[in-house]
Protein backbone atom coordinates (compact mmCIF):
# COMPACT_ATOMS: atom_id res chain seq x y z
CA UNK A 1 0.00 0.00 0.00
CA UNK A 2 3.04 2.35 -0.38
CA UNK A 3 2.53 6.07 -1.73
CA UNK A 4 -1.28 5.36 -0.79
CA UNK A 5 -2.80 9.13 0.88
CA UNK A 6 -3.74 8.79 4.37
CA UNK A 7 -6.67 10.43 3.80
CA UNK A 8 -6.87 8.12 1.01
CA UNK A 9 -6.48 4.96 2.83
CA UNK A 10 -8.84 5.88 5.65
CA UNK A 11 -11.80 6.68 3.22
CA UNK A 12 -11.23 3.85 1.74
CA UNK A 13 -11.36 1.66 4.68
CA UNK A 14 -14.65 3.29 5.60
CA UNK A 15 -16.63 2.82 2.74
CA UNK A 16 -15.05 -1.14 2.96
CA UNK A 17 -16.64 -1.52 6.26
CA UNK A 18 -19.90 0.06 5.31
CA UNK A 19 -20.67 -2.12 2.27
CA UNK A 20 -19.21 -4.74 4.08
CA UNK A 21 -22.44 -4.51 6.30
CA UNK A 22 -24.64 -4.03 3.36
CA UNK A 23 -23.31 -6.47 1.52
CA UNK A 24 -23.67 -9.15 4.56
CA UNK A 25 -27.18 -7.38 5.11
CA UNK A 26 -28.44 -8.41 2.20
CA UNK A 27 -27.49 -11.50 2.23
CA UNK A 28 -29.10 -12.21 5.79
CA UNK A 29 -32.27 -10.45 4.76
CA UNK A 30 -32.96 -10.36 0.87
CA UNK A 31 -31.20 -13.75 -0.23
CA UNK A 32 -31.50 -15.70 3.38
CA UNK A 33 -27.87 -17.36 2.98
CA UNK A 34 -25.95 -18.83 5.52
CA UNK A 35 -22.58 -17.99 6.75
CA UNK A 36 -20.44 -18.97 4.33
CA UNK A 37 -22.72 -16.73 1.60
CA UNK A 38 -23.02 -14.27 4.35
CA UNK A 39 -19.52 -13.30 4.71
CA UNK A 40 -18.60 -13.86 0.81
CA UNK A 41 -21.73 -11.50 -0.45
CA UNK A 42 -20.19 -8.96 2.47
CA UNK A 43 -16.77 -9.20 1.01
CA UNK A 44 -17.13 -9.06 -2.32
CA UNK A 45 -19.67 -5.87 -2.08
CA UNK A 46 -17.15 -4.48 0.05
CA UNK A 47 -13.59 -4.91 -2.04
CA UNK A 48 -15.58 -4.89 -5.22
CA UNK A 49 -15.42 -1.41 -6.43
CA UNK A 50 -12.18 -0.95 -5.44
CA UNK A 51 -10.76 -4.12 -7.60
CA UNK A 52 -12.26 -2.66 -10.41
CA UNK A 53 -10.85 0.91 -9.83
CA UNK A 54 -7.48 -0.57 -9.54
CA UNK A 55 -7.18 -3.19 -12.74
CA UNK A 56 -8.68 -0.26 -14.50
CA UNK A 57 -5.62 2.28 -13.10
CA UNK A 58 -2.92 -1.22 -13.44
CA UNK A 59 -2.06 -0.86 -9.99
CA UNK A 60 -1.89 -4.36 -9.96
CA UNK A 61 -2.20 -6.13 -7.76
CA UNK A 62 -4.81 -4.24 -6.30
CA UNK A 63 -4.72 -2.91 -3.02
CA UNK A 64 -7.04 -5.44 -1.55
CA UNK A 65 -4.11 -8.15 -2.06
CA UNK A 66 -1.32 -5.63 -1.02
CA UNK A 67 -2.63 -4.44 2.61
CA UNK A 68 -4.66 -7.17 5.03
CA UNK A 69 -6.58 -3.94 6.35
CA UNK A 70 -9.08 -4.59 3.67
CA UNK A 71 -9.46 -7.88 3.87
CA UNK A 72 -9.85 -7.85 7.57
CA UNK A 73 -12.25 -4.37 7.36
CA UNK A 74 -14.53 -6.30 4.55
CA UNK A 75 -14.56 -9.68 7.15
CA UNK A 76 -15.21 -7.60 10.27
CA UNK A 77 -18.11 -5.86 8.44
CA UNK A 78 -19.68 -9.12 7.15
CA UNK A 79 -19.17 -10.95 10.59
CA UNK A 80 -20.46 -7.85 12.17
CA UNK A 81 -23.99 -8.28 10.45
CA UNK A 82 -24.26 -12.02 10.47
CA UNK A 83 -23.92 -11.84 14.57
CA UNK A 84 -26.01 -8.68 15.15
CA UNK A 85 -28.65 -8.60 12.12
CA UNK A 86 -31.58 -8.76 13.97
CA UNK A 87 -30.24 -5.94 16.65
CA UNK A 88 -29.23 -3.82 13.61
CA UNK A 89 -32.57 -4.27 12.30
CA UNK A 90 -33.75 -3.22 15.28
CA UNK A 91 -31.78 0.20 15.49
CA UNK A 92 -33.13 1.21 12.66
CA UNK A 93 -29.71 1.07 10.01
CA UNK A 94 -31.43 0.06 6.90
CA UNK A 95 -29.87 -1.22 4.16
CA UNK A 96 -29.98 1.66 2.15
CA UNK A 97 -28.10 3.70 4.74
CA UNK A 98 -25.17 1.53 4.58
CA UNK A 99 -25.10 1.04 0.80
CA UNK A 100 -25.29 5.25 0.44
CA UNK A 101 -22.30 5.41 2.60
CA UNK A 102 -20.13 3.46 0.59
CA UNK A 103 -21.43 4.70 -2.43
CA UNK A 104 -20.43 8.45 -1.24
CA UNK A 105 -16.85 7.24 0.12
CA UNK A 106 -15.92 5.32 -2.82
CA UNK A 107 -17.11 7.96 -5.33
CA UNK A 108 -14.49 10.03 -3.43
CA UNK A 109 -11.44 7.99 -3.47
CA UNK A 110 -12.14 6.21 -7.18
CA UNK A 111 -12.02 9.98 -8.52
CA UNK A 112 -8.85 11.30 -6.04
CA UNK A 113 -6.79 7.93 -7.10
CA UNK A 114 -7.37 8.05 -10.76
CA UNK A 115 -5.80 11.84 -10.95
CA UNK A 116 -2.98 10.55 -8.71
CA UNK A 117 -2.27 8.14 -11.31
CA UNK A 118 -2.50 10.84 -13.95
CA UNK A 119 -5.71 10.49 -15.62
CA UNK A 120 -7.95 13.98 -16.82
CA UNK A 121 -10.72 15.10 -14.77
CA UNK A 122 -13.70 13.91 -17.01
CA UNK A 123 -11.87 10.10 -16.77
CA UNK A 124 -11.78 10.44 -13.28
CA UNK A 125 -15.60 11.29 -12.85
CA UNK A 126 -16.52 7.96 -14.31
CA UNK A 127 -13.36 6.09 -12.48
CA UNK A 128 -14.92 7.57 -9.19
CA UNK A 129 -18.64 6.44 -10.60
CA UNK A 130 -17.33 3.47 -11.64
CA UNK A 131 -15.34 2.14 -8.02
CA UNK A 132 -18.69 4.03 -6.33
CA UNK A 133 -21.20 1.40 -8.25
CA UNK A 134 -19.37 -1.64 -9.03
CA UNK A 135 -19.87 -3.61 -5.67
CA UNK A 136 -23.42 -3.40 -5.52
CA UNK A 137 -23.73 -3.97 -8.66
CA UNK A 138 -21.89 -7.39 -8.45
CA UNK A 139 -23.75 -7.99 -5.40
CA UNK A 140 -26.99 -6.90 -6.73
CA UNK A 141 -26.23 -9.46 -10.10
CA UNK A 142 -25.73 -12.60 -7.30
CA UNK A 143 -28.84 -12.28 -5.19
CA UNK A 144 -30.35 -11.80 -8.58
CA UNK A 145 -31.96 -8.18 -8.69
CA UNK A 146 -31.66 -5.65 -11.22
CA UNK A 147 -28.64 -3.60 -9.85
CA UNK A 148 -29.62 -0.46 -8.37
CA UNK A 149 -27.66 1.78 -10.98
CA UNK A 150 -30.08 0.42 -13.68
CA UNK A 151 -33.32 0.39 -11.70
CA UNK A 152 -34.68 2.49 -8.66
CA UNK A 153 -33.45 5.18 -7.05
CA UNK A 154 -30.54 7.92 -7.66
CA UNK A 155 -27.65 5.74 -7.87
CA UNK A 156 -25.30 6.81 -10.47
CA UNK A 157 -26.05 10.03 -10.56
CA UNK A 158 -24.70 10.97 -6.84
CA UNK A 159 -22.17 9.08 -6.88
CA UNK A 160 -21.08 11.36 -10.42
CA UNK A 161 -21.94 14.46 -8.11
CA UNK A 162 -19.21 13.19 -5.79
CA UNK A 163 -16.67 12.44 -7.83
CA UNK A 164 -16.96 15.57 -9.74
CA UNK A 165 -16.59 17.66 -6.15
CA UNK A 166 -13.93 15.94 -5.50
CA UNK A 167 -12.03 16.12 -9.01
CA UNK A 168 -12.81 19.97 -8.92
CA UNK A 169 -11.80 20.10 -5.02
CA UNK A 170 -8.69 18.43 -6.30
CA UNK A 171 -7.94 20.75 -9.53
CA UNK A 172 -8.41 23.71 -7.73
CA UNK A 173 -6.35 22.68 -4.64
CA UNK A 174 -8.70 22.91 -1.88
CA UNK A 175 -8.67 18.73 -1.71
CA UNK A 176 -8.31 18.03 1.91
CA UNK A 177 -10.88 15.89 4.07
CA UNK A 178 -13.26 18.59 4.25
CA UNK A 179 -13.48 18.52 0.61
CA UNK A 180 -13.93 15.25 1.34
CA UNK A 181 -16.00 14.73 3.40
CA UNK A 182 -18.38 17.89 1.57
CA UNK A 183 -18.67 15.37 -1.44
CA UNK A 184 -19.08 12.81 0.43
CA UNK A 185 -22.05 14.29 1.77
CA UNK A 186 -23.43 15.37 -1.44
CA UNK A 187 -23.40 11.99 -2.84
CA UNK A 188 -24.80 10.51 0.39
CA UNK A 189 -27.83 12.94 0.43
CA UNK A 190 -28.63 12.82 -3.38
CA UNK A 191 -28.82 9.03 -2.47
CA UNK A 192 -30.86 9.44 0.78
CA UNK A 193 -33.30 11.33 -0.84
CA UNK A 194 -33.71 9.39 -3.92
CA UNK A 195 -34.23 6.12 -1.44
CA UNK A 196 -36.87 8.48 0.86
CA UNK A 197 -38.86 10.09 -2.34
CA UNK A 198 -38.52 6.90 -4.79
CA UNK A 199 -36.76 9.49 -7.65
CA UNK A 200 -35.31 8.03 -10.61
CA UNK A 201 -33.01 9.13 -13.37
CA UNK A 202 -35.12 10.26 -16.40
CA UNK A 203 -36.72 7.31 -18.72
CA UNK A 204 -37.92 7.11 -22.08
CA UNK A 205 -41.50 8.96 -22.52
CA UNK A 206 -44.21 6.45 -21.83
CA UNK A 207 -41.76 3.88 -20.26
CA UNK A 208 -42.95 1.83 -17.65
CA UNK A 209 -41.36 2.03 -14.13
CA UNK A 210 -39.09 -0.99 -12.55
CA UNK A 211 -42.86 -2.12 -10.64
CA UNK A 212 -44.47 -1.79 -13.56
CA UNK A 213 -42.12 -3.92 -15.43
CA UNK A 214 -42.21 -6.30 -12.69
CA UNK A 215 -45.65 -7.30 -12.59
CA UNK A 216 -45.82 -7.56 -16.41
Amino acid sequence: MSGESPLLLILDLTGTFAFGLNGALTAVRVARLDIVGVVTLGMITALGGGIIRDILLDDLPPATFRDWRYLAVAAAGALIAFAFSRGLGKLAVPIEILDAVGLSVFAVTGASKAIEFGLGPAQAVILGAITAVGGGTIRDALVRRIPSVMSEGLYAIPALAGATLTVVAILTGLYGLLAAITAAGVCFLIRLLGVRFKLNAPRPPGAPGPSDAASD
